[in-house]
């Protein structure tokens, strides 16, 4: 920035600058009051232009200051004093603003992890109930399966009930048998020795007899 060098020059570079502050705090406030804050950068370059601003029309304010302190006038330091009011007021504007709008940035930072934490526990919900949609079907294929091997052995213990009582009585008709062979046993056996005695009986007529014939052959 050049150095002016008479106090109209001064003034119309503090007016200047002051201008160029008006314009800019005013998309400084319309950007703070915007909603739907997005962080593109745009506020950052207009803090540094502000900035940049105000360092310039506080050295201008200080060579004004100087002008005075060399012998001005009361009319230039009345002036000198509206120019150090506007300065200070668009100094204090300006730190107000860019509090605000650094206290939105984090209500919106804020609000955002708040909204990401939410979608996180949501899809972790989600996933449980998956998770447990997923279980309950294979809970209910493992219970069909055990009512399947279920109805297969009550099957097999009726196919093993219904032979265990043919058996039964296939044993039963077998022990019957067995408690009669005894008495057939003893039929046979006795049969056996009557025909024994019978051929011994026959046996000894017909030695007898033999014998007989033999005696009367001898004695004729």
């Amino acid at each position: 920035m050049d150095v002016p060098s008479s106090w109209d020059a001064l003034r119309k570079q503090a007016r200047k600058i002051e201008a160029q502050l008006d314009e800019q705090m005013h998309s400084y406030r319309r950007l703070v009051s915007t909603k739907a804050l997005k962080s593109d950068g745009t506020e950052s370059d207009l803090e540094a232009g502000i900035d940049l601003l105000l360092r310039q029309l506080q050295q201008v304010n200080a060579q004004m200051k100087a002008w005075v302190s060399s012998g001005g006038s009361e009319m230039v330091s009345h002036t000198l004093t509206r120019h150090q009011e506007i300065l200070q007021d668009l100094t204090q504007e300006f730190y107000r603003h860019r509090s605000s709008l650094r206290a939105k940035q984090e209500h919106a930072s804020l609000l955002e992890d708040f909204r990401e934490f939410d979608r996180t526990r949501l899809d972790l919900e989600e996933g449980d109930e998956h998770a447990l949609l997923k279980e309950h079907v294979g809970i209910n294929r493992n219970t069909a399966q055990m009512d399947g091997v279920i109805s297969q052995a009550q099957a097999t213990l009726g196919t093993l009930v219904f032979q265990r009582s043919t058996f039964g009585g296939i044993n039963s008709k077998l022990s019957n048998v067995t408690s009669r062979l005894p008495t057939v046993n003893t039929i046979l056996s006795a049969i056996k020795r009557k025909k024994s005695m019978d051929t011994i009986i026959l046996s000894l007529v017909a030695a007898v007899c033999t014998f007989l014939i033999f005696i009367y052959w001898l004695t004729k």
